[in-house]
């Protein structure tokens, strides 16, 4: 079956304004009457809004981006007309997730100043290949529970997700590997900084037990 790419185009821009909603902004100024971009790392993800406002905070924010990835890649597939799991399907889903992923990088509704994409690539991933989302969650864990660097976590996170795609669930879809790589490089590109200062030795490690002190 043709890909439907007007309904592909539209489907992509609901996702990308899915994605857009900054729920760690929000939230901080909701309850809070902080923005989380002007403290901490000053980024717009839920691993600043754990380091700025705490547990209590950094959860139901986690959810929201989780969620964001998540819904429209699960959703929006079963209007297309597409056979599921065709290529096509497969296709649109990957490119939903994308959407989802470029919108917390780049939101409309937050002047285009974001978080670094991990949450709701996670929420993709949910989406589209369960079996691999668990293992990165698993490799996450394990990283962050030894160094305590969330940055390092994702990072690893992010390889293992096509070193489980291509190896261990053996995926012959194509379009998943190569999704596989295109997010992991995505998730390398939004740490560039971090990578930096791990190499230095001067990234910040985290806990989480509560919010940090603002001055």
């Amino acid at each position: 079956m043709q890909f439907p790419w007007i309904y592909g185009t539209t489907a992509m821009a609901i996702s990308y304004l899915c994605g857009s909603i900054p729920s760690s902004v929000w939230w901080g100024k909701a309850f809070y009457g902080i923005d989380v971009r002007e403290h901490g790392s000053h980024n717009a993800g839920a691993t600043n809004t754990f380091r700025v406002l705490g547990p209590k905070a950094g959860i139901p924010v986690l959810l929201l981006d989780v969620l964001k990835g998540f819904l429209p890649v699960r959703l929006l597939p079963f209007w297309s007309g597409l056979e599921p799991y065709s290529d096509a399907w497969t296709l649109l889903r990957v490119l939903l997730v994308l959407a989802a992923v470029v919108g917390h990088l780049y939101p409309v509704f937050a002047g285009f100043r974001g978080g670094k994409g991990i949450a709701t690539s996670l929420g993709g991933v949910l989406a589209i290949h369960p079996g691999s989302a668990l293992l990165c969650i698993l490799v996450f864990f394990l990283v962050f529970s030894i160094t305590r660097y969330v940055s390092l976590a994702s990072l690893s996170a992010a390889v293992a997700f096509p070193v489980a795609v291509v190896f261990v669930f053996a995926e012959p879809s194509h379009v998943l590997r190569w999704f596989a790589l295109v997010l992991c490089g995505i998730v390398f590109f939004t740490h560039r900084q971090n990578i930096a200062r791990l190499l230095k030795g001067n990234e910040n490690r985290m806990t989480l037990g509560g919010p940090m002190k603002r001055t």
